[in-house]
C-alpha cells in the first residue's frame, strides 16, 4: 500500500489565546489535486505554511511524503515544491537568473529551459521579471517551483488578481503538472477553480473541517435547486409554471421569470409549457447549483475580516 503524498491527524495551531486549527485530520493520496477552500480566517494559511514546514504544528501529525515536515525539512524541500501566496522577486532579475538562483538551492536540480518551454516562457528568458505581465509572473513562479521536480507541489493562491484569460492558462498548466504524474496542493478563493481543477475539495472554517468530498458530491450532497431563467415578450401568467412537477417557486421582475426546482426534466417542463400556451421566450438559461452554492451553504455568507 503506498504512503499518502500528506498525512494529517488531530492537528492543531495556537496563536496564544487563538486555536487557528483545530484538531484536523485528512490524506491526500499520489497524483491527486487536492484542493482547500475556506473564508478570510478559516486557517486555510496556517495549515499549508505547517504542511510546508514553515510552522510547527502545536498538537497532532503531519507527514510530508512520509516525513515529518519540521524534523525532516531539508529531506522534505528537496521533494516538494512552493508557490508562495505572496511572491516577489527583485525587478531587475532576469528570468534565467532567477531559475539559475533556485536550482542552486537543490542537490538535483533538472534542466530548467524544457520547463521554461512547456511553460510558455522561453522567448522570456532574458527578460527582466518587472517586465512580465501578471500572468507571466505567476508562470515564472510556477517554473521557480518546478525546478527540482518535486513529487508534490502546493499551489496557494494561485490565480489571485489575474484575468479570466490568465486564469485558464494556469488551470491548463496545473493539469498538466498532475498529468506528469505530481500530487498538486491548493488553496483557492475562486470557487469555479476549486469545481474545475480538483479531484477533491476540502472546506475549512473556523479552524475544523465542515466538507470533504469531490465537487460533484459536494454538489450533490448540497440538494440545490436549478434555475431556470427567461423573458416572455407578451406576458405571461407565472402560475402556469407553479404546478409543473418539481417546481418549487416562481419569481417575476417585469418580463423576467424564474423557476425554481429539481428534477431532471425541470427545463423541458418549462420549455413545453411555454410552447404549448404558445408564449413568445427569448434569452432562457439555466442555472445550476455549484461549488459556489455549497461553500456559502456551509460558511455562511457574511463578510469577514
Amino acid at each position: 500500500m503506498s504512503v499518502p503524498a500528506i498525512s494529517v491527524n488531530d492537528f492543531c495551531k495556537d496563536y496564544g489565546d487563538v486555536r487557528a486549527v483545530d484538531g484536523i485530520g485528512f490524506d491526500v493520496a499520489e497524483g491527486e489535486i487536492f484542493g482547500m477552500v475556506g473564508p478570510n480566517g478559516a486557517g486555510k494559511t496556517t495549515t499549508i505554511e505547517c504542511l510546508e514546514g514553515l510552522r510547527t504544528a502545536d498538537g497532532g501529525t503531519i507527514r510530508i511524503l512520509g516525513l515529518d515536515p519540521v524534523r525532516d525539512g531539508q529531506a522534505v524541500r528537496e521533494r516538494i515544491g512552493v508557490q508562495l501566496q505572496q511572491s516577489a522577486l527583485p525587478d531587475d532579475i532576469r528570468v534565467w537568473e532567477a531559475l539559475d538562483l533556485f536550482a542552486s538551492f537543490y542537490r538535483q536540480p533538472v534542466p530548467w529551459a524544457p520547463i521554461l518551454e512547456r511553460l510558455g516562457l522561453a522567448e522570456k528568458r532574458d527578460a527582466a521579471f518587472a517586465k512580465l505581465s501578471g500572468g507571466q509572473k505567476q508562470r515564472l513562479f510556477i517554473a521557480l517551483a518546478l525546478v527540482n521536480d518535486p513529487e508534490l507541489v502546493f499551489l496557494d493562491e494561485l490565480t489571485t488578481g489575474l484575468d479570466p484569460q490568465a486564469r485558464h492558462s494556469i488551470w491548463d498548466l496545473v493539469r498538466d503538472i498532475r498529468k506528469r504524474g505530481k500530487t498538486v496542493f491548493l488553496t483557492t478563493h475562486f470557487m469555479e477553480e476549486a469545481e474545475q481543477l480538483c479531484d477533491r475539495v476540502l472546506v475549512i472554517d473556523r479552524g475544523r473541517i465542515v466538507a470533504l468530498d469531490t465537487p460533484e458530491n459536494l454538489i450533490q450532497n448540497l440538494g440545490g435547486e436549478t434555475r431556470v431563467i427567461f423573458t416572455v415578450e407578451d406576458g405571461a401568467d407565472p402560475g402556469i409554471f407553479e404546478t409543473l412537477p418539481g417546481v418549487s417557486g416562481v419569481e417575476t421582475s417585469g418580463g423576467r421569470i424564474v423557476v425554481r426546482g429539481r428534477g431532471d426534466r425541470l427545463v423541458c417542463s418549462v420549455v413545453n409549457t411555454l410552447d404549448g400556451r404558445r408564449v413568445k421566450f427569448r434569452n432562457l438559461r439555466t442555472e445550476h447549483p455549484n461549488l459556489e452554492d455549497v461553500f456559502l451553504a456551509m460558511t455562511g455568507d457574511r463578510m469577514r475580516e
